[in-house]
């Protein structure tokens, strides 16, 4: 997959914004975060179309991402992933992952010997997991502060 660079064609999987590019950027941005705003496309006939909203999704963290000055990459997975990339999106081993699937963690489909694990399943589970994470982390805070061991001012 060739993807532009600085300007430059080049045969990479990520998209930096060119010092050029950064004050349209910036200008789209503030466009895409208005409230209540419908975003449409033009095509070279004048004829408009309203952009969906998961394609909406995409373009707006695309876009403040290149505001930001990071380099993006889109990703694209099928609706079923293998073992390693399931993994490899959870940031875990495969092992663990495997060892998520037999304890029923995670809902997987067995295609001939392979275990494929559906893309939703998957984000559902990281969704529970970062939920439940976030909790814990807030407990032991609030076990740190009782104890005077933890002072925490916003």
């Amino acid at each position: 997959m060739k993807t532009i660079i600085s300007g430059q064609n080049l045969p990479v999987e990520s998209v930096m914004a060119s010092e050029q590019e950064q004050s349209s950027i910036k200008h789209l941005e503030r466009i895409l975060q208005l409230e209540g705003s419908q975003p449409k496309l033009v095509g070279a006939d004048g004829k408009e179309i309203q952009i969906p909203e998961t394609v909406y999704h995409v373009l707006h963290q695309a876009v403040h991402a290149l505001a930001s000055g990071k380099i993006i990459s889109v990703v694209i997975q099928d609706r079923e992933l293998t073992t390693q990339k399931a993994a490899d999106l959870l940031k875990v081993s495969r092992p663990y992952l495997i060892k998520l699937l037999d304890q029923g963690e995670i809902p997987h489909i067995m295609v001939g010997t392979h275990r494929r694990v559906r893309f939703d399943d998957l984000m559902k589970y990281k969704e529970q997991r970062d939920i439940k994470r976030r909790k814990c982390l807030q407990e032991l805070i609030e076990v740190s502060e009782e104890a005077g061991l933890y002072d925490y001012e916003e």
